[in-house]
């Protein structure tokens, strides 16, 4: 009877857990909404707790009438998952509930410095959210990926077609490399000490390698990424700016480092062999290095972020022609293959690690 009891009770739990994950999604709507309507900031603004009435009396113009208690539905849910807290005082929660910002909803704030706001809208777009709905057919059959499958194109292609969305993109990824660049200074001590020439690969507008300029001003910064990229690129004192492709062999600049923030998990592994052999060719043989800020995956750890990385290894499913995250030992190989057999990994605190790369 109690084995029964059991399984009865593991069955359950099973069930539980199904309903859980069908219904996971509500969790990054909710967070939108909250996002959308600015909440983080109402109640930072005040700097205290509020009311759901005082929070909806704060709400744009174009809310005369807001319906609190769809309000009060959603901060029930986002309370239960610790983004906001709350006290009630009485039975009427509506009414005399106050709610307050955690550690987690003081990354919702706009205007903050740090802030994940722009990644939370730009990952819960309608329109990107369209890829997820094809992986089963991207098991079924190889090619063309998800992305292309929902919208015609690579990402790339409808960004460059699609304004709005590429303005929503960077937006996206510029809080993020905000976010890291703060964790790489932070936490990779003394990691550019030793280098006079430094080429971010990949490094879009350049604002990544004049952090890193600012904080070691010895380094000579350049930013590399295609013409059109750094043709918008404003000036940063200490850095240069290069047009070419990673993929052209020679094109690189020479340098005593090179530095690649989030690039190549975008990217297929016999693209990125391809890309780590044209930096191999432009860095010196014995004291030469290759700086890759990536993630590195444990499926089975229960670090802060593991979980997230698996999630993300999905998110290259939906969003990317053949990227995917890797794990140390498909760090290790596609490196070997590159000419790089040695590795060190440097922790920081961030979702990404430190992959240092060199040549002998």
């Amino acid at each position: 009877m109690e084995a029964a009891a059991e399984l009865d009770e593991a069955s359950l739990r099973g069930q539980a857990d199904v309903w859980k994950y069908m219904l996971g999604f509500a969790d990054s709507m909710a967070l939108r909404s909250a996002v959308e309507l600015r909440i983080p900031d109402i109640i930072h603004s005040h700097g205290r707790a509020l009311t759901l009435s005082e929070i909806a009396s704060s709400f744009d113009s174009a809310s005369p009438s807001p319906d609190i208690s769809c309000l009060a539905r959603i901060m029930r849910l986002l309370v239960r998952r610790n983004i906001f807290t709350a006290h009630h005082d009485g039975e009427d929660s509506e009414k005399t509930g106050l709610y307050g910002l955690t550690h987690s909803s003081r990354w919702l704030l706009h205007d903050s410095e740090l802030t994940l706001t722009p990644m939370v809208l730009m990952e819960t777009n309608p329109t990107l959210l369209a890829p997820w709905h094809y992986f089963s057919q991207c098991v079924k059959q190889r090619g063309p990926y998800a992305f292309e499958r929902a919208h015609g194109s690579d990402i790339w292609q409808f960004f460059s077609e699609n304004l709005k969305f590429n303005r929503l993109f960077n937006d996206g990824m510029a809080c993020t490399a905000k976010i890291t660049m703060k964790a790489i200074l932070a936490g990779y001590k003394g990691g550019f000490e030793d280098v006079a020439t430094l080429v971010d690969v990949g490094g879009g507008t350049g604002s990544a390698v004049a952090e890193i300029v600012k904080a070691y001003p010895s380094v000579k910064g350049i930013n590399f990424d295609l013409p059109h990229v750094v043709a918008t690129a404003p000036l940063y004192h200490g850095v240069s700016h290069v047009g070419g492709d990673m993929f052209d062999e020679g094109s690189i600049p020479k340098a005593d480092a090179i530095f690649m923030k989030w690039v190549m998990h975008d990217w297929s592994d016999s693209d990125c062999v391809k890309i780590f052999k044209n930096c191999r060719n432009v860095i010196p043989e014995r004291t030469g290095k290759v700086i890759i800020v990536d993630v590195i995956l444990e499926p089975n750890g229960v670090g802060m972020f593991d979980d997230t990385g698996l999630v993300f290894d999905l998110l290259m499913i939906a969003h990317t022609s053949g990227g995917k995250e890797r794990t140390e030992s498909e760090w290790k190989k596609m490196l070997e293959q590159a000419g790089f057999p040695r590795l060190k990994i440097i922790k920081i605190p961030a979702l990404m690690l430190i992959i240092e790369a060199y040549r002998v």
